[in-house]
């Protein structure tokens, strides 16, 4: 059992001698889930890579998964950590002609592609997926074809295949409108469901449904405020966050953000 599913201690980040993240601290208990704002530039990509894996600091402690950076085998460990980007679809052609249960049994092998065995049971677990997020309709479609908001309902059942214990959403309901938005925010229920622990990012804090528990605000590379939602989404922490002065209304327990 994990003691904490992500712990970062005083990291730092530089690149070319500009420095990206400053002083984070922070952790993921079990059971929490949280979204992530900021403006652009304010190190919210930087961060997600670093726990994703694919980055590591300039300095200080990361663990994910009970697992420590510089002594734990980073590929293996990406395999518990689903990752669902608009940005996925530009990453492979692999994507585009191949069909959605084929996407979707990738996702086990955290690869763009099937470069190992499929077993019974993986068949069995995409199938169930499928019918979860409501794809029966496209059932053996090829990518493409699909809708925009088919396509980020096939990504969350893809990341979900390998059952990741850590659930990254960057920006994923970028360029969808509204059904197909809430459509997908509606599917975030049932990652909850599959105990996985979401860290999502957005620019539009209404996508924070109420099944998001914990914020993480950041600006220019530095946390403003963490903690319980409630607690962190106020006019003030925001305003700082954002920059201009906003103010926040809560409706049928998601905030919604208007300039003062």
């Amino acid at each position: 059992m994990y003691v904490a599913i992500v712990k970062v201690e005083d990291i730092q980040f530089t690149r070319d001698d500009n420095q990206i993240l400053q002083d984070i601290t922070w952790d993921i208990e079990k059971g929490q889930q949280w979204g992530m704002l900021g403006l652009n530039g304010s190190g919210k990509t930087t961060l997600l890579s670093i726990i994703s894996t694919y980055e590591i600091p300039s300095s200080g402690e990361v663990e994910v998964l009970g697992k420590r950076f510089g002594s734990a085998y980073l590929p293996e460990l990406r395999k518990k950590i689903g990752f669902v980007s608009s940005s996925l679809e530009k990453f492979s052609d692999y994507f585009w002609n191949e069909s959605i249960e084929r996407i979707i049994i990738s996702g086990k092998f955290a690869s763009f592609g099937i470069y190992d065995e499929i077993i019974a049971e993986d068949w069995i677990r995409a199938d169930y997926l499928v019918k979860e997020f409501r794809l029966e309709d496209v059932k053996g479609k090829k990518f493409r074809l699909l809708s925009e908001g088919e396509k980020r309902r096939v990504l969350i059942a893809r990341a979900l295949m390998g059952n990741p214990d850590l659930l990254i959403l960057d920006e994923p309901c970028s360029g969808l409108d509204i059904l197909a938005r809430e459509q997908f925010l509606e599917a975030l229920k049932i990652a909850t469901e599959n105990n996985v622990h979401l860290v999502y990012v957005t620019h539009h804090i209404e996508e924070l449904v109420p099944e998001i528990t914990h914020v993480l605000l950041l600006k220019e590379g530095k946390i403003v405020a963490s903690g319980p939602k409630t607690e962190v989404l106020t006019d003030e922490l925001l305003s700082e966050t954002y920059q201009v002065p906003v103010t926040i209304e809560w409706h049928a327990e998601r905030p919604y953000l208007s300039m003062k």
